[in-house]
Order: C-alpha cells, then structure tokens, then sequence
C-alpha cells in the first residue's frame, strides 16, 4: 500500500474498505497515530466518517487493523524464505536478514511501523498493541524453529541475539546512528549462525555470504 504518483486514479479502483486501509496507512507512516483523525482518513480515502465506522467499529480497529496487514507481510517473508531454502535453514535466516536490510532505505524516511506505534500507544490493554505483541511471538517461534533445524547450540538465545541485530538495526536506521546498517546487520547475522554451529555441515547453516 505505497504511496505511487498515481494515487487519485489507483484509489478510486479499490474497494471502500481497501481505500480506508490505503489512506490509513499512509497517514500513520507519514504523520503518526495520535495526529491523525477519522476525518483526515475519510478525505485522503475519498469517502466519509460514517463509511470508516460502518467497516471499523472505532478508530482503535482500523489501527488494529493496518498493522495486522504490516504483521502478514513479515510472515509473508518467513515463508517466502522458507520456500525459496527448503531443507537450508541456515539460509533461511540469511534470507530474513536480507529481507530486512533491503527494507531498511525505506525505514530511514518513515521508521519502523511497530516501534512507531507502540512509542504512541503506552496502553498494553489497546487492540494494536496485542497485535503487535502476537506477531513479535509468533516471528520468535519461527526464528527459534530455524535455529533448532539449522543446528545452532541454544537456538532460543540465537534467536534471542539475530532479533536484537534485526530490530536494532532499523532504529538506527530511524534515528540515522549508524551507516551501511545494512552490511553490518548481514555480517553480524552471519557471525551468530557461524559461532552457533555445533556441526559444520548441520542442515544447510551457510559458512559465509553467498
């Protein structure tokens, strides 16, 4: 849902849910949740308050909502680097650190959608924030399992150390403290799978960059 010079002929293609969801998540990335009102949502979708709360029961759900749709897309990426490394668990973790350093450009003008929103949403109670708190488990399991078939010894506290190198580089990213953050999140990931493998040809964990 990127912002494209041709938005007025693109926005009036999608349905009314879809276009709601479009202006949302252009106006949380560019302004931020609290800034951000129903009726700036309902003028940038092209439509009215009235239709946000006919498919959004307030706007607590639409920013549940947005992020839900954020969350898919970085399991999209699990599986997509699991499909594309079957049986080579060790490059499947190479491939998300890829997928995350290729994103980070990106993060450098509008920052991170999850750490943005739980900066501006202190009630752990809120919808979105449990949205984001069951995606942050659910990408943990995942990462754990890729560490246990890749051989890594401890594959919690490996996983535990490549998240801190994921997440850490996209706030340095946001807040401009590091270059080439890309390069050394790769190098660094690299590093934690080379010095966690217990066994040199254990499923498919790499020796280095390919």
């Amino acid at each position: 849902m990127a912002t494209t010079a041709g938005r007025p002929s693109r926005i009036a293609k999608l349905p009314p849910r879809e276009r709601i969801l479009d202006a949302a998540e252009e106006l949380f990335h560019s302004e931020g949740i609290r800034r951000v009102g129903v009726q700036a949502i309902a003028e940038r979708a092209e439509t009215t308050k009235t239709a946000i709360y006919r498919h959004f029961d307030t706007k607590d759900a639409l920013v549940a909502e947005w992020l839900r749709i954020v969350a898919a897309d970085y399991q999209a990426a699990f599986d997509r680097v699991e499909a594309e490394h079957p049986d080579a668990p060790g490059e499947q973790i190479l491939g998300l650190a890829r997928f995350i350093a290729e994103g980070l450009p990106r993060l450098s003008h509008r920052g991170c959608p999850f750490i943005n929103s739980l900066a501006e949403l202190p009630d752990r109670s809120h919808p979105a924030r449990q949205v984001i708190e069951e995606h942050k488990a659910r990408q943990t399991r995942r990462l754990v399992g890729m560490c246990t078939a890749a051989g890594l010894t401890d594959p919690e506290q490996a996983a535990a150390e490549i998240t801190f190198v994921l997440e850490g580089a996209q706030v340095s990213t946001q807040n401009g403290s590091i270059d080439r953050a890309g390069d050394r999140l790769l190098r660094i990931v690299e590093g934690v799978v080379g010095a966690r493998r217990a066994d040199p040809g254990a499923s498919g964990a790499p020796a280095g960059r390919r």
